[in-house]
């Protein structure tokens, strides 16, 4: 397995951490969090855990089931890097309410998401027409 799909999985499983942590406060104190707690529990779980684990899954296995090598290894990896930029920046932005913030990580992690459907498009299509 690459080296950066690794790298997916850890932090999605370090999110899954982080969102359990963040759930706990919020029950055991509610108000212990600045800002917008449940959006941020809500989008470390969806995109930190979930969405990083998918990401780091599937750019191993995708391939292989296609037969081929994946598009775009370089790709990826900067898919790792802006996708693990944003989220931070949006959890930031809600922490402390500003709205520009959570707009540029928002954009940043949708970035990341393009990035990796345009690779993953790439790398299982057929060389020939679609069937």
């Amino acid at each position: 397995m690459h080296k950066r799909n690794r790298w997916f999985i850890t932090s999605g499983l370090l999110y899954g951490l982080l969102g359990g942590v963040v759930a706990l406060s919020i029950l055991i104190s509610p108000g212990s969090i600045p800002g917008d707690a449940p959006r941020i529990h809500g989008h470390i779980m969806l995109l930190g855990f979930i969405l990083m684990m998918i990401y780091g899954i599937a750019l191993h296995v995708l391939p292989r089931f296609s037969g081929k090598t994946l598009y775009s290894e370089r790709m990826a990896t900067w898919q790792f890097y802006i996708a693990n930029a944003g989220l931070p920046v949006m959890i930031a932005g809600w922490l402390t309410q500003l709205n520009p913030l959570v707009l540029f990580g928002g954009a940043l992690s949708f970035i990341g998401m393009m990035l990796f459907t345009l690779n993953i498009i790439l790398t299982v299509q057929p060389k020939g027409p679609w069937q």
